[in-house]
C-alpha cells in the first residue's frame, strides 16, 4: 500500500521502453517531461525486476513478460503500456491489485493487418507464393488449375472486432460475400452478415480468417473437428494469436488436400529475436504463406501505436484518466482549475467511500469534483479538492487498510 506525490506535469518521471518501440512514443513522452530509456530487446524476468525498480512507467511489446514478481519489484511503477494489441504477456490482475493500470493499442495497427489479410486472400486464391518461389528457382510453371478470382467468394471472419470488421469492409470492396462470427453482439459493417455459430461460419466460408484474442475460449479453438467442418478446398488464415490454431491438424489437412492453402503469421512458439532455424510443420507445404508475426509491422502502424499508447500513459500520469485501460475501471473526468486531484485505488469492499468521505469531512475540505468507478476487485476514485488540504487527505487515504495506491496531482 503506497502513496506518492508528483507534480502535475511528468517532469523527472522515468520511463523504460523495451523491444524497440517506435520513436514516436519516445518523442511524445520526452515532450511531456519524462526521462526515457529505450532498449531494443526484451528482458528476462530477473533483468526486468532489477531494471524496473526506479521506473514509473514501463513500455513493452509482445515478448516481455510482466509477472507478479516484476510488479512486486516495481515499487514505484505507476502504469504499464503494451505497445501492441495483446496484453496476455502481462499479469493483469497482479497489476490491478497493485494499483497499476495497463494500457494497449487496440486501434492503431488495424488497417495494416486488414490489408495484409486481403493481400493473402488473393495470393492464396492464385497460388502466387508457389509461383513466385518457382520462378526464383528458375522454374517456369504457368498454371490456371486451382486458381480463382476472389470476387463472389465467401470470406468468414472469426472475431469481428476492430481488425475483423475492417477486413470485412475491404473484402466487400473486392466483391466478396462476408460472414462473421463473434461471441459478442457486433454491428455489421456494410453488407457483412453475422452467423449464429462458429460451425455455421466454417461450413459456408471459402476463406476463414481468425481475429480473436488469446483467451481460454480461443485456446486451440481450431483443431481437427473444426477443420473437418470447413468446406473442402477452403483456405485458413491466422494473424491473431499462435495458440488459436492446432498446427499439426492444419498441416495434416493441407497435406491431405482437405484445405487448399493457408496463411499463418503467428505461432505457438516464436523466437524472441530475429534468428535462423525456425521450425514449423507448415514449412515447405504447397500454397502456404508463412510470415514472422508482421501483421502490424508497417511504419504507419508502429508510429501510430507509439503515439496511441504514449497518449494514454500521459493522460493517466497527468490527469488520472484510465480511459482505454484493460485492467482498471475506466474514468476520464475533466480537470478542474484551482484544485488538486487525489487518485485512490482501493480494494472494493463495503464502506471505503464512507471512510474516505469522513476523512475529507473531518479535515473541513470541500470536494469540488468526485468520480468513483469499480469492478469486482477494486475501486478507482478521482477526487478534486482544495489545494490546502490535498496532502493531508491523501496521506490519510493511504493509511486506510483498503488502500492499494494513492497519488496527488498538483
Amino acid at each position: 500500500m503506497t502513496t506518492e506525490t508528483h507534480p502535475h506535469t511528468s517532469d523527472g518521471m522515468k520511463v523504460l521502453l523495451l523491444e524497440n518501440i517506435h520513436s514516436s512514443a519516445h518523442e511524445f513522452l520526452e515532450e511531456n517531461g519524462f526521462e526515457v530509456e529505450s532498449l531494443t530487446g526484451a528482458l528476462t524476468e530477473a533483468e526486468l525486476c532489477e531494471k524496473v525498480r526506479g521506473v514509473q512507467v514501463l513500455g513493452i511489446r509482445s515478448k516481455t513478460l510482466v509477472t507478479p514478481r516484476v510488479i512486486e519489484a516495481g515499487k514505484n511503477l505507476l502504469a504499464v503500456g503494451c505497445f501492441c494489441i495483446g496484453t496476455n504477456q502481462v499479469d493483469l490482475r497482479a497489476a490491478k491489485l497493485s494499483g497499476v493500470p495497463v494500457f494497449n493499442a487496440p486501434f492503431s495497427n488495424t488497417r495494416s493487418v486488414a490489408e495484409m489479410i486481403l493481400a493473402e486472400v488473393v495470393m492464396l486464391a492464385r497460388q502466387l507464393g508457389d509461383r513466385s518461389r518457382e520462378v526464383h528457382a528458375g522454374r517456369w510453371r504457368k498454371v490456371s488449375a486451382g486458381c480463382f478470382e476472389v470476387r463472389g467468394k465467401s470470406l468468414g471472419i472469426v472475431g469481428y472486432g476492430h481488425i475483423g470488421s475492417q477486413v470485412g469492409v475491404l473484402a466487400e470492396a473486392f466483391g466478396m460475400r462476408v460472414i462473421f462470427y463473434d461471441i459478442a453482439t457486433r454491428l455489421p459493417m456494410g453488407n457483412n452478415r453475422p452467423c449464429g455459430s462458429l460451425a455455421e461460419l466454417l461450413a459456408q466460408a471459402d476463406f476463414v480468417t481468425l481475429h480473436v484474442p488469446a483467451t481460454t475460449q480461443t485456446h486451440r479453438m481450431i483443431g481437427p473437428e473444426e477443420i473437418a467442418r470447413m468446406k473442402k478446398g477452403a483456405y485458413l488464415l491466422n494473424a491473431s494469436r499462435g495458440t488459436v490454431v492446432q498446427i499439426p491438424a492444419l498441416a495434416a489437412a493441407l497435406k491431405g488436400g482437405r484445405l487448399a492453402g493457408a496463411a499463418v503469421d503467428v505461432y505457438p512458439e516464436e523466437p524472441e529475436t530475429n534468428s535462423d532455424g525456425f521450425e514449423s510443420e507448415l514449412r515447405g507445404l504447397s500454397n502456404v504463406i508463412l510470415t514472422p508475426h508482421i501483421g502490424g509491422s508497417t511504419v504507419e502502424a508502429q508510429a501510430a501505436i507509439g503515439r496511441e499508447v504514449a497518449i494514454s500513459l500521459v493522460k493517466y500520469i497527468d490527469a488520472g484518466s484510465t480511459a482505454g485501460s484493460v485492467n482498471f475501471p475506466e474514468v476520464e473526468p475533466a480537470l478542474i482549475p484551482g484544485t488538486h486531484r487525489v487518485l485512490n485505488a482501493h480494494r472494493n469492499v463495503p464502506g471505503v467511500l464512507r471512510d474516505i468521505n469522513r476523512i475529507v469531512s473531518d479535515m473541513g475540505a470541500n470536494i469540488l469534483g468526485q468520480v468513483l468507478a469499480t469492478d469486482s476487485d477494486i475501486g478507482y476514485l478521482v477526487m478534486d479538492i482544495e489545494r490546502e488540504v490535498s496532502e493531508a487527505v491523501s496521506t490519510a487515504m493511504a493509511s486506510l487498510p483498503t488502500n492499494l495506491r494513492t497519488r496527488v496531482l498538483y
